[in-house]
């Protein structure tokens, strides 16, 4: 077998086995250093599955590369993957298989870092999965304590359990998540520390053994355990942290044959002291915050490494200027609980400015689905200190617009502004601790302006709002021209104009497409449609829609496959009980009752693919009464005792 760095000489062709703003990434790299770049779904196969490693190699190959790149996610982790890899013929640019072995899997990893004698969370990490055996462990390390997956990344399959009647439900889905995403059932469980920091080590190896660190960053800010914003130095690590958790990473690194880039990931509780948590064995979605303060290129550090070149600089030769932090944007909704979103990218405008780093992973006409990880940008910024950075970032975001499907754009625009963050005050917990906002976080509002913006958008697109119907075209005899509009299941008529100039929270980014206009408010796409005629059916129908008598209907949030249905027709529900579970991206998301009632109707079944939008139940009124007022069952209320007889 070839290994990573046995051929020496330049990598001449690179097959990336990624896609998004990763892929563009690496490109760009590659561009720089004159390498040839092989990006598959661009290049080769629109539809190559990224987790069929066998087709990946095929394809690699076929394209004439002579090295590959996983990037993160997909096969980034798999030591069976980089062993196919090399066993082709191919280099490969990560770290050997028997380094991912021994630190991708979090189980191994615990155990050597123990050995070691480097600190860990109590937990256990055994080869028995039976459950009689996870609820004595989990007994004996206390709660509240992490379910999470032995292998693989990324927060998927993690679960925070508080109590003993939560386990068994928490260690079937983790299970099934851990199953899906990485093919990997096998969980370990370890204490839940909150409030604690997440504090990480970036490490860079040649394939001679000689290795250094890049410093320290913060991960503090997650949400269902995936970070949203991240930042070198991270705040509060003081030198001699910095160079604890560094000796510890590359003791770690070392013993297993590090080659590459990598990242040891570290929790810091209140009191100072930090645990191991596991090992990244590849370059890190956060890296340009690293890249940003020491002017080096992780991925053209990887390149040069691949093709058998020292690492050429020493632990002392790493300095450290300035402050950087990045924002993910992400294809979610905030709202709704960051659950995922898909759409159409309509427009999308980009930042630039003195410090500000974007790395795109879409662009105007991209369909993003819910198949895979729904981030669509990383925005970074540079700064001659903490405050400059953010500063920096904050008008960047700003200046992002992403039209045509729902991000957290607005949210960003919230979190860079938070006490907790301009402070440098970011936990583990932030997110959960002050989401939404006390003033709450309802839709912005949609000023005058922008509706009668939308009007004349929607009138010039092609002369006429309703080709055929000038009356729902806006013209009217001897009177300013008017068109009905829906938005946000508002609808209203609007004289079109022009919006004002400067008016708070519109941005000039707009786009036209099949009839909807959408604008940029506060952050928020905000689609605008011409209303349908008036009609005594469709009034009718509408009422029934949005449930006269408090009836509610309950919609996919997202498109997925129903894993299962906790509900049956006539059942009463309680408020915030399970209706049913999606699966989309490959996590688990439980899609609750607003509020008590008889369940109406139940239109899905467990295995069915759903869409965003799509029906999955209706639940009654609390007191069980029809859409009319009257009582069910010929008269009598909901759940009722039936009346005496006679004999």
């Amino acid at each position: 077998m070839t290994t990573a760095w046995a051929t020496s000489g330049p990598v001449r062709v690179l097959f990336v086995a990624n896609r998004g703003e990763i892929a563009a990434r690496i490109e760009r790299t590659c561009e720089r250093m004159g390498i040839a770049c092989v990006v598959p779904h661009r290049d080769v196969d629109p539809g190559l599955d990224l987790l069929d490693g066998a087709a990946v190699v095929a394809a690699a190959l076929r394209s004439g590369a002579d090295a590959l790149h996983p990037g993160y996610g997909f096969l980034a982790e798999s030591a069976a993957f980089a062993t196919a890899v090399l066993d082709a013929g191919l280099r490969w640019v990560g770290p050997p298989p028997g380094a991912i072995e021994g630190m991708g899997d979090k189980a191994v990893a615990r155990h050597r870092a123990a050995s070691l004698g480097i600190p860990v969370l109590p937990g256990y990490d055994g080869e028995d999965q039976s459950d009689g055996t996870l609820r004595a462990e989990a007994a004996r390390v206390g709660y509240p304590l992490l379910v999470k997956p032995a292998g693989g990344g990324g927060g998927k399959g993690m679960r925070i359990v508080h109590a003993p009647d939560e386990l068994d439900h928490a260690l079937a889905t983790a299970r099934r998540e851990a199953a899906a995403a990485f093919g990997d059932e096998r969980l370990l469980l370890e204490r839940n520390v909150a409030p604690a920091r997440h504090v990480e080590i970036q490490v860079l190896f040649d394939g001679a053994g000689h290795g250094v660190h890049l410093g320290d960053r913060d991960c503090s800010v997650q949400r269902r355990f995936q970070k949203v914003l991240e930042e070198a130095p991270g705040p509060g690590v003081g030198p001699d942290l910095r160079e604890q958790l560094g000796r510890a990473a590359l003791r770690l690194a070392s013993s297993v044959g590090y080659v590459s880039a990598g990242t040891c990931e570290f929790l810091v509780d209140e009191a100072g002291a930090w645990r191991f948590l596991e090992m990244n064995t590849r370059l890190q979605v956060e890296h340009p915050v690293t890249e940003l303060v020491t002017g080096r290129d992780l991925v053209g550090d990887q390149l040069r490494i691949a093709a058998g070149e020292p690492l050429g600089f020493g632990q002392a030769d790493v300095r450290f200027d300035g402050h950087a932090v990045e924002a993910r944007l992400y294809a979610e909704d905030p709202a709704l609980g960051f659950l995922p979103a898909t759409g159409r990218v309509e427009a999308v405008r980009w930042p630039a400015g003195p410090g500000v780093r974007v790395e795109p992973g879409i662009a105007a006409g991209d369909e993003v689905g819910g198949r895979f990880d729904p981030m669509l940008a990383k925005i970074a910024a540079w700064g001659r200190g903490r405050a400059e950075a953010l500063d920096r970032l904050t008008a960047a975001l700003d200046a992002t617009v992403v039209l045509g499907l729902t991000t957290n754009l607005r949210f960003l625009r919230w979190l860079v502004r938070s006490a907790a963050v301009r402070e440098g005050r970011m936990r583990t917990d932030t997110i959960e601790s002050n989401w939404p906002p006390p003033e709450g976080w309802g839709p912005p509002a949609v000023p005058e302006a922008a509706w009668r913006l939308a009007a004349r958008l929607l009138l010039d697109a092609d002369g006429h709002a309703c080709p055929g119907d000038p009356w729902r075209g806006g013209w009217r005899q001897n009177a300013p021209a008017m068109v009905r509009l829906r938005c946000d299941g508002d609808e209203r008529a609007v004289s079109p104009g022009p919006a004002p100039a400067g008016t708070p929270g519109i941005t000039a980014a707009v786009a036209v497409s099949d009839g909807t206009v959408h604008l940029d408010i506060e952050g928020r796409s905000v689609p605008f449609r011409i209303a349908p005629a008036p009609d005594v059916d469709r009034a009718a129908r509408e009422a029934t829609h949005h449930g006269l008598g408090g009836d509610s209907r309950i919609t996919a949030p997202m498109p997925g496959r129903v894993l299962a249905v906790h509900i049956v027709e006539a059942a009463v529900v309680t408020a915030g009980a399970p209706v049913a579970t999606l699966e989309a991206m490959k996590m688990e998301h439980v899609v609750a009752a607003p509020h008590p009632g008889p369940v109406r109707e139940l239109l899905v079944r467990a295995g069915e693919q759903v869409v965003a939008g799509q029906l999955l139940a209706v639940i009654g009124r609390p007191d069980g009464s029809l859409l009319d007022g009257s009582p069910p069952d010929g008269g009598r209320p909901y759940g009722a005792a039936p009346p005496a007889t006679e004999a």
